[in-house]
């Protein structure tokens, strides 16, 4: 299986990806949170005890290409991570991360943020 960072390197930046399918029903989630703006699940290659995925229903591909009309909508997922953190039982603290391109080692083509926590985080990240 390949790692992230070799997904990344021939991860298409444009079209269909795993998270439409899952937003469609198109593949089946236990979404831990839904609203009009944005699901969340646990990652299935979690890498830490608890670590899910924030994702908006908006297709923004990625970060660097959200236009500034998206502000609210990047404000809301960090608050739904925020409080979905304190669900989880993150009280000690949790990574936010959101993957940018290529060389930020992104390998789905829709804007999710990973939310990793239940031990402790190193530091430098990568």
């Amino acid at each position: 299986m390949a790692t992230e960072v070799e997904k990344a390197q021939t991860a298409a930046p444009t079209g269909d990806t795993i998270f439409g399918k899952i937003l469609r029903k198109e593949i089946p989630c236990n979404f831990i949170y839904e609203d009009d703006q944005c699901v969340a699940f646990h990652d299935i290659n979690a890498q830490a005890p608890v670590h899910f995925l924030v994702i908006p229903r908006k297709p923004i591909p990625q970060l660097s290409r959200a236009e500034d009309g998206d502000e609210a909508l990047l404000g809301h997922l960090m608050i739904v991570a925020r409080k979905l953190a304190k669900q989880e039982g993150l009280d000690r603290g949790f990574r936010l991360v959101i993957n940018d391109g290529q060389h930020g080692a992104q390998s789905v083509y829709h804007l999710h943020l990973h939310v990793l926590g239940g031990r402790q985080m190193q530091w430098p990240p990568g």
